[in-house]
């Protein structure tokens, strides 16, 4: 297998990335004990450490659920405005600390109704919806000093061109001309679209695909438009999930010339029982016992993350990008001033590295492979190596360990097996940072109390999972002085129909639970109220669904108790 530059290079190397949000897959991470919060970030995203994150994602709170919760707005109201609400501020912060050339992408999965303007699509009004992302972004900046680079459409529901053409001229009309726009965040779908309108192919600067399986095809490349898997992996945080990563990552250029990946989702730091639990790089969901997980997938990440950086350039397909005879796929990135350059291998089976979307079966057998050298990668004498071996029978794992390789006459030879990565490279700095063990693992402590004293004003209690609705702390009179108020007005344009069909819904702990509520209720506050337990779905699933419910209707003090939300 040739490795050279001297033909020329491939396409421009977008970045590896994570999503935080689709919605509160990280709200359990932002109360872990400061300690062990720090450690899981540093995994996250600082540069030569663990997964060394090049792209964070970010869901645009719409006030609606998104998958296992609802993410606050910065516009609950057409007059309101404010950037402290949520945790994904927190998140950017935290990563920009670690590394402070990363790239932010924010995408919207539902909004506040008034955007619709009593519809349930936000392009009725687009100068509306526009504006409304604008600010977010110019928000971003002012309050946080955080850089939006990119901004998508509405997740995985159907592109307008009007509002595309409109959201590109409102943030050139706010001095966002560096942010680029990725659509349409589902299928590729709007690819005929912009190679028969010019000023749509102006307007988007990335195809953004959800689970492409490394595909892409010849209209899509058509385009000319740099390819992302704008989300994929959606996996657990064991073996399984970083072959799955591995190789997507790599199968994405090797196949589809797919030049940035996102991984849905970044952590795993939401409650047992939500929709799509246990998926995410690793895994943070008791901060009450400050335990977590660190797993292959973050690994995966680090093949791949810790010896390019976004800007890299990947050679040609047959000229250091590839698929091997007898399964797997190598895939070589060069610096743009040709000094250095990195060779990343994956060698997945079919029934290890598959990921969530159904794939056709394919082999991967041992095999003995040689590289050779040439153009400006020739004339060296060894190249730094850094090797998984993941086990799937119980033994133990190889994960990330640092080795040697001999280049003789600029040729690399290698026994590879299946299930394994490899990364060559020419970069000395790669690490496998490790922070102490984590604490054990505990139960919910019980019994548990909130007086929501110690919290600011706008943000969100610590352990409650709004799934319907949004919850906010706020400041009363009377003797409680700080309490959580749900502030929706109406319905959002939702992303999910369980946000049209039922009351608001916050919550907490465990399915198994027994409930004890003490509360006051005003006459005039709300027109009832409810406490639940053993109810079936959560998240996006969400619905009147069985369990056992205990209503009270405060204006004519009456109570009922029933199976069901109906």
């Amino acid at each position: 297998y040739y490795v050279d530059d001297s033909e020329g290079l491939g396409r421009r190397f977008d970045g590896v990335g994570g999503l935080s949000g689709g919605g509160a897959t990280s709200k359990l991470l932002v109360n872990y004990p400061e300690q062990q919060r720090n450690e899981i970030l540093d995994y996250l995203f600082k540069p030569n450490f663990a997964a060394s994150l090049q792209i964070l994602k970010v869901e645009i709170g719409g006030d609606a659920q998104s998958t296992d919760g609802s993410e606050a707005s910065h516009m609950h109201y057409p007059w309101d405005l404010n950037f402290n609400r949520g945790y994904q501020w927190w998140m950017m912060k935290e990563a920009k600390k670690r590394n402070p050339e990363i790239k932010f992408y924010g995408l919207p999965w539902g909004f506040p109704g008034w955007v619709g303007g009593g519809t349930q699509s936000p392009y009725t009004y687009p100068n509306i919806t526009t504006s409304y992302i604008s600010k977010w972004i110019l928000g971003a900046k002012a309050v946080h000093n955080l850089t939006i680079d990119y901004v998508g459409i509405w997740n995985e529901r159907p592109y307008d061109i009007t509002y595309i053409l409109t959201l590109r001229a409102a943030l050139d009309e706010n001095g966002l001309n560096h942010v680029q726009i990725v659509a349409a965040d589902g299928d590729m779908q709007i690819t005929p679209d912009i190679l028969t309108h010019p000023d749509l192919s102006k307007a988007v600067s990335i195809i953004g695909k959800h689970q492409p399986h490394t595909d892409s095809n010849i209209y899509d490349l058509e385009t000319g438009k740099p390819l992302w898997a704008s989300e994929d992996f959606s996996q657990k945080p064991d073996n399984y999930g970083g072959a799955c990563w591995a190789r997507t990552i790599n199968q994405d250029y090797a196949n589809g010339f797919i030049t940035g990946q996102i991984a849905w989702c970044i952590i795993n730091s939401m409650y047992d029982g939500l929709p799509y639990y246990d998926n995410g790089l690793m895994r943070a969901v008791e901060p009450w016992s400050g335990q977590y997980y660190v797993a292959a997938p973050i690994w995966a990440s680090a093949h791949t993350t810790q010896f390019t950086k976004p800007g890299w350039l990947y050679l040609k397909h047959g000229s250091g990008v590839g698929n091997f005879s007898q399964g797997g796929s190598y895939v070589t990135f060069i610096s743009p001033d040709r000094n250095d350059f990195t060779i990343v291998i994956e060698t997945g089976t079919f029934n290890h590295s598959h990921c969530r979307k159904v794939i056709p079966p394919f082999k991967v057998q041992p095999q003995d492979v040689t590289f050779k050298l040439a153009g400006s990668l020739g004339n060296l004498s060894s190249l730094n190596a850094w090797y998984t071996k993941l086990t799937f029978d119980g033994s133990d794992s190889t994960i990330f360990q640092q080795r040697s390789i001999q280049v003789v006459n600029n040729v690399i030879s290698l026994k590879l097996d299946v299930d394994e990565i490899w990364t060559l490279t020419t970069i000395t700095t790669g690490c496998k940072g490790q922070h102490p063990i984590p604490p054990p693992s505990k139960p919910f402590p019980l019994p548990y109390f909130d007086n929501f004293d110690v919290y600011p004003i706008y943000s969100e209690a610590y352990n409650l999972v709004q799934q319907s609705g949004i919850y906010e702390v706020t400041e009363v009179d009377g003797e409680h002085k700080m309490v959580i108020r749900q502030m929706s007005l109406e319905k959002p344009v939702a992303w999910q129909q369980s946000d049209l069909l039922g009351p608001t819904i916050d919550i907490i702990g465990n399915y198994n639970w027994y409930v004890t509520t003490l509360i006051n209720a005003p006459i005039n506050g709300t027109s009832g109220l409810f406490v639940a337990s053993r109810v079936l779905s959560r998240g996006l699933d969400t619905k009147p669904n069985s369990g056992v419910y205990f209503f009270i209707f405060p204006s004519n003090q009456t109570y009922i108790v029933s199976g069901n939300a109906g």
